[in-house]
């Protein structure tokens, strides 16, 4: 197999990869809402905001970020800008993770990450996950490339002279 077709299938396996993984996350978010919210308002009640106030705002910025980066990706002419949304989101889960257990010392709290799915405590395990789920938001950034339609006609030919 040639070296472009290896790069164009792991990108395109990347892309779709990631979307699928942020919209069974949104959707895991969306079945257990709930308890997601709980979670957040924690683990905002730590970082000292008004969990009160602010739990159903970020809880609902959460999952839609997670919708709108996932149809990002799968749109051709915004696959770039959804891989970027991607590595910022999952690069803010993971700073926060870490801020949580380094700066704050927080108890170990299931995060709700994949809804009830798949068990995560919120801390290094789960930022070193989110880091690793750089490598695919990085591949689709760089090796993204639309395929280029053929030109279209010029709207007036040129004059001979």
């Amino acid at each position: 197999m040639k070296r472009s077709k290896i790069i164009r299938v792991a990108v395109q396996l990347s892309r779709f990869g990631l979307a699928a993984l942020f919209l069974l996350t949104a959707g895991a978010k969306v079945a257990i809402a709930k308890a997601f919210a709980s979670n957040v308002g924690e683990l905002l009640s730590a970082s000292g905001f008004n969990y009160a106030r602010w739990m159903w705002p970020a809880t609902v910025a959460v999952i839609v970020g997670e919708v709108i980066t996932a149809l990002l990706l799968i749109v051709p002419r915004t696959v770039r800008l959804g891989a970027l949304c991607a590595a910022v989101l999952l690069m803010g889960f993971a700073g926060y993770a870490l801020y949580y257990v380094y700066v704050l010392h927080g108890e170990p709290l299931e995060c709700g990450c994949f809804g009830g799915i798949i068990a995560s405590q919120l801390g290094v395990k789960t930022a070193l996950r989110n880091l690793a789920l750089l490598v695919p938001a990085i591949v689709v950034f760089f090796g993204y490339a639309r395929r280029k339609r053929d030109k279209p006609a010029p709207l007036t030919e040129p004059v001979a002279a």
